[in-house]
């Protein structure tokens, strides 16, 4: 493993490289990636003192309409600059842009003391993992629909009769890798070489569907990595006349997206994976009993931060390889958190709510802070692990149906301020309730087509 640069050597590469723009980005709290073009010196002076960027990124939607309900900003402020800090340990070279140098920052804001940056959010969960002795270590996986189709195109067709990359349920078929290696080897090559490394990567069972793997890593470096491979594969795909999706389920004929995310905790060195007990039958240590049980017991009031859209619970239903119960079970795949019994490397916990819509930072930021108060109050694991299905599972309550109820339930859940910040938590919900209401005002084609003729 190469050494890391140090922010001096960063600093000396970029500008001794040439450049003449510097692309810089920012996460908003639906997880889309805003950013800019920075003039090489004004990024250098950019380095030491920061930039100025619109708190309106934090002001509206997914599809820019500004919320009427935000307390952090809005038309009653003006929506005045933030402060945007650049992290320099997060430098890339993007392949597909002529390796321009990258770069994610931090939306530190232009209220004081209110955090509303999903990742400096999970920066502090991380932060207060480390003073209780602990690294955390995650690993994200998504899956993906993959179509034929550009941004104009799926516009002009109103979304409606487009075209998969692929027909058929082909689950892990070498075939289709065969038939669509270009788009394969750029994700595999390119993603590398933008410092997103896969584990692996295969077609899921679906048309064009697709799964990747990303290599796991610290806390903020996975969330990064999760990140920055949503908005990479998209630029890719597009590259070649792809376009994938990575909505929750974009199809009820067919299955869901998941976003599931890997988890262990280790020793503050990152050398013992305290998560690991070689005498206990499922290789858990009491640790780990007590992380599992915070989330077990979070889980309900946490779950609009794993499951954020409106589609994302059209994914929870029973019988399709997503959980609809806060339980557990060991290598069971029809639970919330299914634990993987392994090494003293491998032993971890899989976390199956979050979709592919998910923000990875507050995914991530979710369930550490979850599992870090387990720890922290000494909970014991005391529902018992799910044998066979997890959706008969009678002992415990469902997950919120849908994003108002889990955005209520978050509201309410004085636990969720606690451990992610009344600011964090007050936004995100404020947000949710804006998404809520919009698509209540909505007209469907399922309205249409029940309502239209025959009422």
């Amino acid at each position: 493993m190469e050494p890391t640069p140090t922010a001096q050597q960063v600093i000396d590469e970029v500008s001794g490289s040439g450049a003449g723009y510097v692309k810089v980005a920012v996460s908003d709290i639906d997880g889309v990636l805003r950013g800019k073009y920075l003039e090489r010196d004004k990024f250098m002076g950019a380095v030491h003192s920061g930039f100025g960027f619109c708190d309106v990124v934090f002001g509206w939607d997914s599809s820019d309409e500004c919320y009427d309900n935000a307390s952090y900003t809005g038309w009653q402020s003006g929506y005045p600059d933030g402060e945007v800090r650049i992290d320099l340990a997060t430098h890339r070279r993007i392949p597909w842009e002529q390796d321009r140098h990258f770069f994610l920052c931090d939306y530190v804001g232009s209220t004081a003391g209110s955090v509303v940056c999903p990742r400096l959010a999970l920066k502090g969960v991380v932060d207060r993992a480390a003073s209780m002795g602990y690294a955390a270590k995650f690993g994200l996986e998504f899956e993906f629909f993959n179509f034929r189709e550009t941004s104009q195109s799926v516009n002009e067709k109103g979304f409606r009769d487009i075209t998969p990359l692929t027909p058929g349920m082909f689950g892990y078929s070498v075939l289709r890798q065969a038939q669509n290696q270009p788009f394969f080897e750029a994700l595999l090559s390119e993603l590398a070489a933008f410092r997103v490394p896969l584990e692996g990567l295969h077609t899921e069972t679906g048309p064009g569907v697709l799964e990747a793997a990303i290599l796991y890593s610290d806390a903020v470096e996975a969330a990064d990595r999760a990140q920055l491979f949503k908005s990479g594969t998209k630029e890719i795909g597009a590259r070649l006349g792809i376009m994938p999706s990575f909505m929750a389920r974009w199809n009820a004929s067919l299955p869901g997206c998941s976003g599931h995310s890997h988890q262990s905790l280790w020793d503050v060195e990152g050398e013992r994976n305290v998560f690991f007990d070689g005498g206990d039958p499922a290789k858990m240590s009491a640790t780990f009993k007590s992380y599992l049980a915070g989330l077990l017991c979070l889980l309900p009031d946490l779950t609009a931060l794993l499951a954020p859209t409106v589609n994302s619970y059209k994914r929870l239903v029973d019988g399709f390889w997503a959980p609809t119960k806060p339980n557990w079970g060991i290598d069971n795949r029809t639970v919330a958190c299914r634990v993987i019994p392994g090494s003293a490397a491998s032993t971890r916990l899989e976390m199956r709510v979050p979709g592919a819509d998910v923000n990875p930072y507050l995914a991530v930021a979710a369930c550490l802070a979850a599992g870090l108060y387990g720890i922290d109050r000494g909970l014991t694991l005391d529902q018992a692990a799910v044998e066979g299905s997890g959706y008969h599972d009678g002992s415990v309550e469902r997950l919120p149906a849908n994003l108002q109820v889990a955005t209520q339930r978050l509201a309410d859940s004085k636990v969720a301020r606690e451990i992610l910040g009344d600011a964090l938590v007050s936004h995100f919900v404020q947000t949710r309730e804006w998404e809520w209401r919009q698509f209540q005002d909505a007209v469907t084609d399922w309205e249409l087509s029940r309502y239209f003729e025959i009422i």
